[in-house]
């Protein structure tokens, strides 16, 4: 072999080698903080390469980046330093999202990647933040193509996500009567073509809460979908009103004032910290996460909320004027499962009735439930992205 061909092989085998340590998959070892409330530096250790998206830039009160072919492990949390109060590293599909609770408005300076070296024998992904002076936010929307996202449970076996579909009432709870119909039957109806419409895509799996003509409790509904670790709680029913002509869908998320109360409920439990795989060294560290939980999951919430609206218009189905509403709802306090409560229009109103009890045009409606599922989950795998600028300086 000649000395050019060798040179040209080694070439090849080194980049080849690159490729396979990127595609790999290795673990978060730890993370660590420098710095003071001005200016504090995040270092996530890692025993792989990887590539990180900023899928939260501090909108809601705090920083959320995924890393790429890297697992959560274990999963950690604890107590942050400087601009940061709390983090928390979990599974995110096949990524890892680090959740840095802030405690101040931030601006990204700087992302990078340090490879193995200078006596280090691990990967090092850096995150530089500076405080820009304002207070952090509470709260936010997310804007219309960076949806807000927490982590997902981990599932063993299946990908795909896992939607919970909750028709509302049943058994002893009829719930509303139109001229011909019960709400009870019209929501069991709507949920089983639900189903049937989702399982047909291939891309979900589907749970739930009953499927036929039986009484299922307020608690049990959101436990279900706890347990079951769903990715979305939809709720269906159908309203009532006094006056004959109001009719039209809406769509309901969690209001501020529930979200309290869920948070009352919650922490009222003795085992809380354990059901979201929390620490429980520091009940005020557990809280911070708890925070971060809830807000990630109203900020989904109404970004599927949006996403269902409309879908739904686009089908052509009577809406009400003020279509996405919120209230303190008891199936949708689940801190950590994004949930909305869909009336599919009024039994009381019988153009409405009338459609809700059409076999044909319900299915038109469900398909436009299922559009708008698909663009939520297709808006998380696309969230805006940040490039990081590599700086000189010292070793983290």
């Amino acid at each position: 072999m000649t000395a050019l061909a060798l040179v040209v092989l080694c070439a090849l085998l080194l980049t080849a080698t690159r490729g396979l340590a990127f595609g790999a998959e290795g673990d978060v070892l730890r993370v660590r903080f420098g710095g003071d409330a001005q200016r504090t530096r995040v270092v996530i250790d890692l025993d792989a390469s990887t590539r990180g998206t900023v899928v939260e830039a501090g909108t809601s009160g705090q920083l959320v980046v995924d890393l790429d072919n890297v697992r959560a492990g274990r999963g950690q949390s604890g107590q942050g330093m400087g601009l940061v109060r709390a983090y928390r590293v979990a599974q995110a599909g096949s990524r890892s999202r680090i959740e840095l609770a802030l405690a101040s408005g931030v601006e990204v300076e700087r992302r990078f990647l340090l490879s193995p070296g200078d006596g280090v024998e691990h990967y090092r992904y850096v995150i530089d933040l500076k405080a820009t002076g304002e207070a952090a936010a509470t709260l936010a929307p997310p804007p219309a193509r960076a949806p807000v996202v927490a982590a997902p449970r981990g599932r063993r076996g299946d990908p795909r996500p896992l939607i919970v579909i909750d028709p509302g009432h049943g058994g002893r709870d009829p719930g509303a009567s139109g001229q011909q119909s019960r709400e009870s039957a019209v929501t069991l109806a709507a949920g089983l073509a639900l189903k049937a419409e989702l399982e047909r895509t291939g891309r979900y799996r589907v749970l739930m809460t009953r499927q036929t003509d039986v009484y299922v409790g307020l608690p049990r509904r959101v436990e279900i979908a706890r347990e079951a670790g769903a990715d979305l709680f939809i709720s269906l029913h159908a309203d009532a009103g006094n006056d004959p002509a109001t009719r039209g869908a809406s769509v309901y998320t969690l209001s501020e004032q529930g979200a309290g109360r869920a948070v009352r409920e919650f922490t009222g439990r003795d085992d809380w910290h354990r059901e979201l795989h929390l620490p429980g060294q520091d009940p005020s560290v557990d809280r911070i996460l708890l925070d971060m939980t809830q807000r990630s999951t109203q900020n989904r919430s109404a970004w599927f909320a949006r996403s269902l609206l409309g879908e739904i218009e686009r089908t052509g189905h009577p809406m009400l004027r003020r279509s996405h509403r919120d209230a303190g709802l008891a199936v949708l306090l689940a801190p950590d499962v994004p949930a909305v409560l869909l009336e599919m229009g009024f039994v009381t109103n019988p153009e409405d009735e009338r459609i809700l009890t059409d076999e044909r045009r319900r299915r038109e409606l469900m398909r436009g439930v299922v559009r708008g599922i698909d663009a939520y989950f297709q808006a998380l795998q696309s969230p805006t992205r940040y490039a990081g600028t590599p700086q000189a300086g010292g070793t983290p």
